[in-house]
């Protein structure tokens, strides 16, 4: 059986990211492969913060709440998506890399995380 660690670090080595971290709603760390100069609290709680964000913002406007948000800047592409009802997948890939090209590995993480994560 493969623990969630595990596949947070396969999901790493297969996207060729920088960073992933699996995080609770009010940004706690399930799990993460961040670099060691990253506060992994910060992190946690910053990313669950702009998911929260855009979730008012879209509901504010009368649409329903986005399931992922992208930041692109020009050194990283920030994916942060909802893994089951209680977390969200945050991934940091080059800029090169195409969302489209992560979204077969980002699927297939989901559905095995949200087992453990529901």
């Amino acid at each position: 059986m493969t623990t969630l660690p595990q596949m947070v670090r396969a999901l790493k080595d297969v996207t060729s990211a920088e960073a992933v971290a699996v995080v609770n709603r009010d940004g706690g760390i399930v799990a993460a492969e961040l670099p060691s100069s990253v506060s992994q609290e910060t992190f946690s709680i910053m990313c669950a913060a702009i998911l929260g964000a855009a979730m008012t913002a879209a509901t504010e406007l009368g649409h329903t709440p986005p399931h992922r948000v992208l930041l692109e800047s020009d050194d990283a592409t920030f994916l942060i998506e909802e893994v089951g009802r209680r977390a969200l997948l945050v991934l940091v890939v080059a800029p090169e890399r195409a969302v489209s090209d992560l979204d077969m590995a980002v699927s297939r993480f989901a559905q095995a995380a949200a087992k453990d994560l529901d």
